[in-house]
């Protein structure tokens, strides 16, 4: 996929103008879910909506925003190597399936024809699930004893659709984890005193009909500091180490998902920003990773980072339009290149970190999150100069001259024995969040804080890929890694956070 250029320009179009007023009228004037492409794509008229808006608008109304599907990804305990592969295909294979009954429950005009995709979807996921268990089982592992009866999906509303913003704090905020990620500079502009402009307006455009709803952003300035870190024990490791990697400036993009989906093209469902290895792709195995070309500065650093991509609702389509990941699967707009990637790597603040063993691989937030719940998501949002304040379930509305920040405070304790386990999540953990501490049996390793900043025009108007049944809601945000640094490199990155300095 080619590059597109980088949109910076903070000056909205007299279409933008066109779209809020339009999409204000419509927020106010219904209840419910209000599911409405009112910024036409490119090439589309505005003054005729499709099929599928008007529909998503008549499915809005009934209260339906998504199908809901219990994902037996997470479930996983014990997956024996035998049947690993196996079982990574017939995980993706339920998610295309999700992915084609979500086209479907889209074009849906009543809660009759909605209803209708789920027995279908049901009798797909069930000889898939079963398969599953049989491989898990064959290679003599366990699976879970209720994984037959997760096949069937339900419909559901979208919750946040209809509510007040946040005025008080308390509302859609998630303070980091562990790390000082958040010691980070502000960036240009201190936002302070900053007029809100136009932060007010309601989102200019929505993925065909499937997100993000006005409700999905707040007013930065209205949120109240929420950021809390533990405290720093005597002997703590207070030293950092930052990789330079770039931006992705050289436009490396893919919808795979190499730690969730291996082997498996377009695994994601939507567009990943990569930096760092350049060999990273669905199929890549640990050596084609320890050969391949790296964009880090320091060619010790072949590590993987990548992200799902941040798209302006600008009514443009990027080139992948009709691609996998990109139109093919509900998302849409230009991709935006960050204006900085910071990859800090932190201490711990009870003792002393051990290094990271090669290709571990750390998965932080949930893709997933709106249908799976909380209980996985890490999503982080806030401005430069707002960086007390994060957001877990809104996406900010950045005063004038304020960026829009990403940060990923990745998992920081590792079981000391596998760098990937079955669900992709238990061999690694986070510290508590008040002591700092690891849970018993694990150990502290450096922790990885993804810093990233954009400038996209203040106001809603941007969102990040997600799962088409996702919405591309702010709490679906995630974040990727696998470690590829040298020994050289990585025992000097210990060293250094342990003897409280700051290396890069």
């Amino acid at each position: 996929m080619g590059r597109t250029p980088r949109r910076t320009s903070r000056k909205r179009s007299k279409l933008a103008g066109r779209a809020i007023a339009a999409s204000a009228a419509l927020i106010l004037g219904g209840g419910g879910m209000v599911a409405v492409n009112v910024y036409a794509n490119a090439g589309e008229s505005s003054d005729s909506p499709s099929a599928g808006t008007q529909a998503g608008e008549q499915r809005g109304n009934l209260g339906l925003a998504t199908i809901s599907c219990p994902d037996v990804g997470t479930q996983l305990s014990d997956v024996p190597d035998g049947a690993r592969e196996d079982v990574d295909r017939r995980l993706a294979e339920l998610d295309t399936q999700i992915t084609a009954a979500y086209e479907k429950f889209s074009d849906a005009r009543n809660t009759e024809q909605a209803e209708a995709v789920l027995k279908p979807l049901e009798e797909q996921r069930r000889p898939t699930i079963e398969g599953i268990g049989s491989s898990i089982d064959q290679a003599g592992g366990q699976p879970p004893r209720d994984i037959d009866g997760m096949a069937p999906c339900t419909m559901r509303a979208d919750d946040s659709a209809g509510q007040q913003q946040p005025q008080d704090g308390d509302n859609g905020q998630q303070p980091p984890q562990d790390g000082d990620g958040q010691e980070q500079p502000p960036g240009d502009g201190d936002g302070q005193e900053q007029p809100p402009g136009d932060g007010q307006e309601q989102p200019p455009g929505q993925q065909n009909g499937n997100g993000p709803e006005a409700s999905d952003f707040v007013d930065i300035q209205s949120v109240q500091p929420n950021v809390n870190r533990p405290g720093k024990q005597r002997g703590a490791s207070r030293g950092t180490f930052t990789t330079k990697c770039g931006t992705n400036e050289n436009g490396k993009f893919n919808p795979d998902n190499v730690i969730a989906a291996p082997g498996v093209s377009n695994g994601a469902h939507h567009m990943h920003d990569y930096v760092g290895n350049q060999a990273t792709d669905a199929f890549s195995s640990d050596e084609d990773l320890a050969n391949g070309d790296t964009t880090c500065r320091n060619q010790g650093d072949k590590s993987t980072y990548y992200w799902p991509v941040l798209r302006l609702q600008n009514g443009e389509d990027e080139n992948d339009v009709g691609a996998d990941g990109g139109g093919k699967d509900q998302n849409v707009g230009k991709i935006q290149t960050p204006s900085s990637v910071t990859l800090k790597f932190a201490g711990n603040p009870t003792g002393k970190v051990v290094a990271m063993p090669r290709f571990l691989r750390i998965i932080t937030g949930d893709a997933k999150s709106l249908t799976n719940g909380d209980a996985n998501a890490n999503a982080s949002w806030s401005c430069t100069g707002f960086e007390d304040r994060q957001l877990k379930d809104k996406y900010p509305i950045c005063p004038e001259g304020s960026q829009v920040v990403r940060t990923f405070n990745f998992q920081s304790c590792w079981d000391g024995q596998n760098t990937d386990s079955a669900n992709h999540r238990t061999h690694v953990a986070f510290a508590d969040e008040r002591s700092g501490a690891c849970p018993q049996g694990f150990k502290a390793i450096p922790q990885l804080v993804q810093r990233i900043v954009y400038d996209v025009p203040p106001g809603p108007g941007f969102a990040v890929d997600s799962f088409p049944e996702q919405l591309h809601k702010p709490i679906t945000d995630h974040g990727d890694f696998i470690n590829v640094f040298d020994q050289k490199l990585m025992n000097r990155m210990t060293k250094c956070i342990n003897a409280n300095k700051r290396c890069n």
